[in-house]
């Protein structure tokens, strides 16, 4: 299922200017990049090559949440807002592989990600639904409007902000985008977010370099900063954590890193 289809996405493509979707294929070792994504994406892990570690373990991070929401907190509704592109184990594979009658909405604008959403978002299972919405998320109103005809408001979503919103400079802009998707779900609903941290000189090197690149600038943001964007939420056991070290299947092999997420429920 397609919502708020374009035609003329394929013209809009612009492969010489690097984009953060493909950028992040590239870290992941996906293919669906330019020459101008890999420069860019070259230039942050010659002085931060933590950054690859950080796109692989994001998706474990995704995994790991989607899991738990699924398995353990009962929520079938999924609204995955800045998804990127598709890449393996996404959010409706993991959530469908659990409860077959999942319905998950993606969320992103960028045409790339449309293209290949069109061929590979699709249903896991006969009784799911999966759709996409071609929205921007400084636009919550507009995402909700079109996740209705998919997801019913009211019943627990899951609102997902993989590692999206480090690109919103303006931190109560930020907060505003959080807190007009929650707002708009009900009691028992959940907030995943992860966003890349400023912990560390080498991280924040980085940062520098992609914006440098030519790509959408990166904002770091301070564990103070993004623990305050879970206020009025009940986070979920161990809290705000470094990616790597929530909920590991082998705490052994859950080195720090300089990106933190958290998994709350709405009261």
């Amino acid at each position: 299922m397609m919502i708020h289809d374009r035609s003329d996405v394929a013209t809009k493509i612009k492969p010489e200017v690097p984009h953060a979707a493909r950028i992040w294929n590239y870290w992941m070792g996906g293919k669906d990049n330019f020459a101008a994504d890999r420069n860019a994406g070259d230039a942050v892990a010659k002085v931060y090559p933590e950054i690859v570690q950080m796109a692989v373990q994001s998706r474990r991070f995704l995994i790991q949440a989607v899991r738990y929401l699924a398995a353990e907190a009962g929520v079938s509704q999924f609204l995955d807002i800045g998804t990127g592109l598709p890449t393996m184990q996404n959010t409706h594979e993991v959530a469908q592989s659990i409860d077959p009658t999942a319905r998950i909405v993606y969320v992103d604008n960028d045409p790339l990600v449309l293209v290949h959403a069109r061929a590979l978002l699709r249903n896991t299972s006969p009784e799911g639904v999966t759709a996409y919405v071609d929205g921007d998320y400084h636009e919550p109103e507009l995402i909700i409007a079109e996740a209705r005809k998919v997801l019913d408001f009211s019943k627990p979503i899951a609102v997902m902000f993989m590692g999206v919103l480090g690109y919103v400079e303006d931190l109560e802009v930020m907060r505003s985008i959080i807190e007009r998707c929650m707002h708009a779900v009900p009691s028992d609903s959940y907030m995943v977010l992860w966003d890349g941290t400023a912990t560390g000189e080498a991280v924040a090197e980085g940062s520098d370099k992609l914006a440098e690149s030519g790509a959408v600038p990166y904002y770091l943001r301070s564990l103070e900063e993004l623990a305050g964007f879970f206020d009025g939420l009940h986070l979920v056991e161990p809290g705000l954590a470094p990616i790597t070290q929530w909920r590991p299947e082998d705490e052994t092999k859950a080195p720090s890193i300089d990106a933190y997420g958290g998994v709350a429920r709405k009261p």
